[in-house]
Parts: C-alpha cells; sequence; structure tokens
C-alpha cells in the first residue's frame, strides 16, 4: 500500500477548509435579511391568492396592533369585525397577512355563526417593522380589510439567516 506523501495531504486539508469557508460566506451573504424576508409585493400576491378577482372593500375590520413593539417574539394582535354572526350574515374567514415575515399569511381563522363574535386576539411574531392587513370573507362571499403598521426594534423570526 502506498501512503500518501504528507506535505500534499496538509495542502489539500487547507484547500478543503478554505472551500468551505468561502462556501459558507456565500451562503451567509446568499441568505441575508433583505433575501428571507418578504416583500410588499408578496404580500400582495397573497391577498389575491386569498380573494382572487374579488373586490376588497375597506372598513368593518378593525385590526389592532401595538404601533411600537420592543420585541417581535410576542406582538399581541387583535382582530374584530363587525358582523352580526348571524345565519344569514357571518364572518366566513380571517387571514392575516405581513409584508415583513419570511412567509407572508401569518395566520388564517375560520369561523361559523356558532363563533358568537368575530374577534380574535392571538400573538404572532414579527420580523420587522411592516404593515399587517387582516382580510375577512364573509359568508356572501363578500372581501373586507383593514390594516396597521408597527415599528419593532428587535426582530423575530429571523432563525434561517
Amino acid at each position: 500500500m502506498i501512503k500518501p506523501h504528507l506535505p500534499f495531504a496538509i495542502k489539500r486539508r487547507a484547500w478543503i477548509r478554505q472551500i468551505q469557508r468561502i462556501s459558507l460566506f456565500t451562503l451567509g451573504a446568499w441568505f441575508s435579511p433583505s433575501f428571507v424576508f418578504a416583500k410588499k409585493e408578496e404580500a400582495e400576491e397573497a391577498i389575491k391568492k386569498i380573494a382572487g378577482n374579488a373586490k376588497i372593500q375597506e372598513g368593518r375590520v378593525t385590526l389592532t396592533i401595538p404601533p411600537l413593539v420592543e420585541n417581535g417574539n410576542l406582538v399581541v394582535l387583535k382582530v374584530s369585525v363587525d358582523s352580526p354572526m348571524t345565519a344569514n350574515d357571518y364572518v366566513k374567514s380571517i387571514h392575516v397577512i405581513a409584508e415583513g415575515n419570511p412567509l407572508p399569511n401569518i395566520f388564517t381563522a375560520y369561523l361559523t355563526p356558532r363563533s358568537g363574535t368575530a374577534n380574535i386576539t392571538t400573538r404572532v411574531r414579527l420580523a420587522d417593522s411592516q404593515r399587517v392587513w387582516a382580510i375577512v370573507q364573509m359568508n356572501n362571499g363578500s372581501f373586507w380589510q383593514g390594516s396597521a403598521e408597527t415599528l419593532v426594534t428587535l426582530s423575530a423570526c429571523t432563525e434561517m439567516v
């Protein structure tokens, strides 16, 4: 069995380490936060997937979110819809979309007349300062929206970076 010459093996290892460092640097630059976070166009595309060609009207939806958030890991978000929640007039679904998160669709809640009220309070993670939309679909097929902006000082949703 022939043994490799030792200086050649050391050079080969150094070369492999150098390639690994360059690869890691390239991946880090590629997955920087500006590339990972959704853009306004992606949020608009998500809204378009929800509503299709239907017209989205302003009103009936109140989205409450703090205007200034210290930590984006736990942001209290409240969506209220002006609806009697009867068998003839009720909220079918509530979609919350954020333009600055890695995935724009934060959550979807499905309601029935037995839900009683169309109020949802939850905590969400926000990656950056951004506008958040609540898109509501009524049982008659109409869509309504409300929005709010928030300023996040310490971002969340950046584990992928």
